[in-house]
């Protein structure tokens, strides 16, 4: 019997087996199926990178967004307060005006006997008229 000089091993990882050689076109086609799964895997990590930046700037303008809309909270409260308290701004000019013109009652008097009944105004109150004049061209 001749024994061969080449050492050969049945272990599946030895250099030398027979069961591990595979013919180089199936190699190209592992290579190249991997190279296009790296690729596929690079693509969506720059897709993930973009994402991750859009989402970034998303969350800054929802911020800016957050806070604009407290600040319209606030001055909206701070309108409903003015216009909760505006009957009582009314009633308070009514009653100083009433009170006021009580103290010019004689002054008042004269003055209605000469302009035709209209009884006179304290000139310091700011009138507000409730309903709107007719336009006269001004």
């Amino acid at each position: 019997m001749a024994y061969s000089s080449r050492p050969t091993s049945m272990l599946p990882g030895a250099p030398g087996g027979s069961s591990m050689r595979q013919p180089s076109g199936s190699q190209s086609q592992q290579s190249s199926a991997l190279s296009a799964r790296i690729a596929a895997k690079k693509a969506e990590l720059e897709n993930l990178r973009q994402l991750r930046d859009l989402s970034g700037t998303l969350a800054t303008q929802m911020q800016a967004l957050e806070n604009k809309v407290s600040t319209l909270k606030e001055g909206t409260e701070a309108v409903a307060y003015v216009l909760s308290n505006w009957d009582n701004v009314l009633r308070a000019i009514t009653l100083a005006s009433k009170k006021a013109s009580g103290l010019h009652a004689p002054l008042a008097e004269s003055e209605s006997k000469n302009v035709g009944n209209e009884p006179s105004l304290p000139a310091t109150l700011v009138r507000i008229p409730a309903e709107p004049r007719e336009k006269t061209g001004e």
